[in-house]
């Protein structure tokens, strides 16, 4: 059996990818650097993540599959299922053989599997967008807590960048342990070994909080209350169209 062995990065799934090429010799295995090695495993390969192989690929994608697909293919990735990296790298393996575009080709089952999950990301990317609420801290820096699906915030950090590009925010994943910090200059990523201090089920102890967010966030409410229409009230359509997972980090839920 060969074993191809990632650093657990999508341009390490690339880079294996052209590795497989060059050696004429594909994997019948891709795990990440740490993983258990399957037994009666006589070919080890250690792939290194190379950003110009990498690179090398993507063009070559590029070439043969539409803005959409590439766009599935890194959703994909950014989803953490297991066996992402596999479904991924042959995937793209038979973009690369195929002399016909692949890529609504929903029988086969690594082509249906990357769009099917890269539809499931882009989806929670957009929940994240409509759903996450900044909170003004005391030095002035509007911070944000995140408990998406997927490892989705990457994906949104331009956003923020572009819509609030004249402000200082932190965006922070709870589950994932770390998050995006912009200074009105760079985003920086930062990680801490707990969540920041006074985080309560989502929201900032009162002492962290500048003095006007509370008015701010009681205009909210006020306005979220008075263009409701309580005789057309409708819990189940709500939930399906606001996940109660999001509520705990909503103003107007509070």
């Amino acid at each position: 059996m060969r074993v191809f062995v990632h650093d657990g990065s999508f341009d390490g799934v690339l880079a294996a990818v052209f590795d497989a090429y060059s050696r004429r010799a594909f994997p019948d295995m891709l795990l990440r650097k740490g993983e258990a090695l399957p037994l009666f495993c006589d070919d080890v390969c250690e792939v290194h993540a190379d950003e110009a192989k990498a690179d090398r690929v993507w063009r070559a994608l590029q070439k043969k599959l539409s803005p959409s697909s590439l766009a599935s293919l890194v959703m994909c990735w950014f989803s953490e299922q297991p066996g992402s990296a596999e479904w991924i790298f042959r995937y793209v393996c038979k973009v690369m053989d195929s002399s016909m575009s692949i890529e609504g080709n929903w029988a086969d089952k690594d082509v249906r599997t990357v769009l099917q999950w890269g539809k499931k990301v882009a989806s929670e990317r957009e929940r994240l967008l409509q759903f996450l609420r900044f909170q003004k801290m005391a030095d002035g820096v509007f911070f944000a807590a995140v408990e998406p699906l997927y490892n989705v915030l990457p994906l949104a950090v331009s956003h923020f960048r572009d819509r609030f590009s004249d402000q200082a925010w932190l965006v922070y994943d709870v589950r994932r342990g770390y998050g995006f910090y912009y200074d009105r200059k760079a985003v920086e990523e930062v990680s801490f070994p707990e969540p920041p201090k006074g985080l309560r089920g989502g929201w900032l102890d009162p002492s962290l909080v500048a003095e006007d967010e509370r008015l701010f966030q009681d205009l909210w409410k006020t306005y979220f209350q008075s263009v409701a229409i309580k005789e057309r009230k409708n819990a189940r359509l709500q939930k399906q169209n606001m996940p109660v997972r999001f509520w705990k980090y909503l103003v107007e839920k509070r």
